[in-house]
């Protein structure tokens, strides 16, 4: 997220409005990992189910970019609901650092999707996963089973930081602390987000 000017008066700034996360596949069971996560203090949440609904845009067609870069989608969580949409950059390159961020919880999914269908916003793919998620140090960390996909783990900065870059490396220095054997838990980082992987637009 980005600084707010009332935080940098205070002296205070956080990267508000943004997300900074890191994803990996998971290689054979979590335990090592979520072992490491608990020697640390950090303990799970309950297990929930959010089904991922993406759209695409009657004015800016999505995946008519060079590198597809935003998303819009409706999510439903354990009965509540939100909506949400993401621009990740560098705009053009694949490989991408960060993403603006604007989210919101919608008191009723089934209106905001027949919203979007009378405004010709049209339904792209459906990302349905099972998350659990710890927290520890400004760190979310998000055990994730993706039905088609497999199962993976996010690792997202939640903490304060001046700048993306900033935490960026708070991230990475965790990541990296968490000192896993290969075959313990991280396999090959994921790039791309799940309605890529859905829409194979790998």
């Amino acid at each position: 997220m980005a600084s707010s000017a009332s935080d940098n008066r205070q002296g205070h700034t956080a990267v508000e409005y943004t997300e900074v996360e890191q994803k990996f596949r998971l290689v054979g069971p979590a335990d090592g990992l979520k072992e490491r996560l608990a020697a640390l203090g950090a303990r799970p949440g309950s297990p929930t189910r959010q089904v991922d609904t993406y759209y695409n845009a009657p004015h800016r067609d999505f995946l008519g970019q060079e590198v597809v870069s935003e998303w819009l989608r409706v999510r439903v969580e354990d009965g509540a609901a939100s909506v949400n949409f993401k621009r990740f950059h560098p705009i053009a390159s694949p490989v991408k650092t960060h993403c603006d961020e604007y989210e919101s919880t919608v008191g009723d999914a089934e209106a905001v999707r027949r919203l979007l269908a009378s405004l010709d916003f049209t339904e792209l793919t459906v990302v349905d996963k099972t998350r659990e998620e710890w927290h520890v140090d400004g760190i979310a960390v998000a055990f994730d089973r993706v039905a088609g996909l497999g199962e993976f783990v996010e690792f997202e900065f939640k903490g304060e930081a001046a700048t993306v870059a900033g935490a960026t490396a708070r991230l990475e220095a965790f990541i990296g602390g968490l000192g896993l054997a290969p075959g313990a838990g991280l396999g090959e980082r994921i790039r791309l987000g799940y309605p890529h992987l859905t829409l194979g637009l790998e």
